[in-house]
């Protein structure tokens, strides 16, 4: 179902959708409960590598930097 939603929404949305996905992840939920960001909280989580990718994703499309493939975080 998920990966039908994506698609849906790349279809319809095309070029507005990033490429980074964030996946629902336990560390995700337990973070606002300990009073801290993700990535603070569990920076090696998969949620904090997805965000980091997401917010190297937004620079890159604004021309605020320039990443290769490469260069992208490892997901876990």
């Amino acid at each position: 179902l998920c990966n039908q939603v994506v698609s849906e929404v790349r279809r319809h949305f095309e070029d507005l959708v990033f490429d980074t996905i964030i996946h629902r992840n336990a560390k995700l939920s337990e973070a606002p409960s300990v009073g801290k960001p993700v990535i603070l909280y569990d920076a090696k989580s998969k949620g904090s590598v997805n965000y980091l990718n997401l917010a190297k994703e937004i620079l890159q499309k604004n021309d605020m930097t320039k990443i290769r493939q490469e260069e992208r975080i490892m997901e876990l």
